[in-house]
């Protein structure tokens, strides 16, 4: 059991990819190894072990940037897909609807947005005579979007079956911009929290830190004995699961 959990592990770093733009994750989590190994065991053996967790950080902090990725494409996807409705009232085909909209979304975004690129795979693909479908559901599953996998889904039955585009993509912009606005309530209701979560987070390592500092010597029976490094173990254990609690909390997908 333990080496499936390493196995999946290790493939959740391989996923993540990491790139020159990532080094400050891995900053962060040397900073974080070495904050633990000092203030909680007084050891610079004990940041060496702990070092590992710069991996752990940056697998969690890479799942944290996805979603925000995921949720920012969706907005960005609205636009998208309002330009297309334009089009296609405008008389243009579905495929043409799609590339004009890749040059609403250039101009719009920019061309290093999360939509121009997707929209641009989407344009290289109708190229190729690629169904336009299939290029919506693989974007879907790139993009790792739910709304755009449910939008290919339906757009690609009512292709079939002769459905009314524009209506069906008028009544998607609806969907996506009532699920949106919900999503903004919950931003600003617990955005106050979210600031507040981030602060008490930080609190035990200012507290020991300060301690440690205007009283040398208080934590020195915790370090460097048995009793101590099994008591600080389990205050850091306690810790990190009241910071997992607490991000899982501030942070709530519709």
């Amino acid at each position: 059991m333990n080496l499936k959990l390493l196995k999946n592990f290790w493939q959740q770093v391989l996923d993540c990819r990491p790139g020159k733009s990532d080094i400050p994750l891995f900053l962060q989590g040397i900073f974080i190894a070495f904050m633990f190994g000092e203030l909680f065991y007084d050891s610079l053996l004990a940041v060496l072990l702990l070092s590992p967790v710069c991996l752990f950080w940056f697998v969690y902090q890479k799942k944290r940037q996805n979603e925000r990725n995921r949720r920012l494409v969706g907005i960005q996807f609205r636009d998208a897909i309002s330009s297309v409705l334009t089009c296609l009232k405008a008389g243009y085909s579905a495929e043409n609807a799609f590339i004009e909209a890749c040059h609403d979304m250039e101009m719009l975004y920019g061309k290093k947005s999360l939509i121009y690129s997707a929209l641009t795979k989407l344009k290289k693909g109708l190229k190729n005579n690629v169904p336009i479908e299939k290029l919506i559901y693989k974007m879907g599953k790139d993009t790792g979007n739910p709304d755009i996998l449910d939008f290919a889904e339906v757009f690609a039955v009512a292709k079939k079956s002769g459905g009314n585009l524009t209506q069906i993509i008028g009544r998607t912009i609806s969907v996506i911009s009532e699920k949106m606005d919900v999503e903004k309530e919950i931003d600003v209701l617990i955005s106050a929290k979210r600031m507040e979560a981030r602060i008490m987070n930080l609190v035990p390592f200012f507290i020991i830190f300060y301690i440690s500092l205007t009283s040398s010597g208080f934590f020195d029976p915790l370090y460097h004995n048995l009793f101590g490094i099994i008591f600080m173990t389990v205050c850091a254990g306690l810790y990190i699961t009241a910071y997992l609690m607490s991000e899982r909390i501030v942070n709530i997908n519709v």
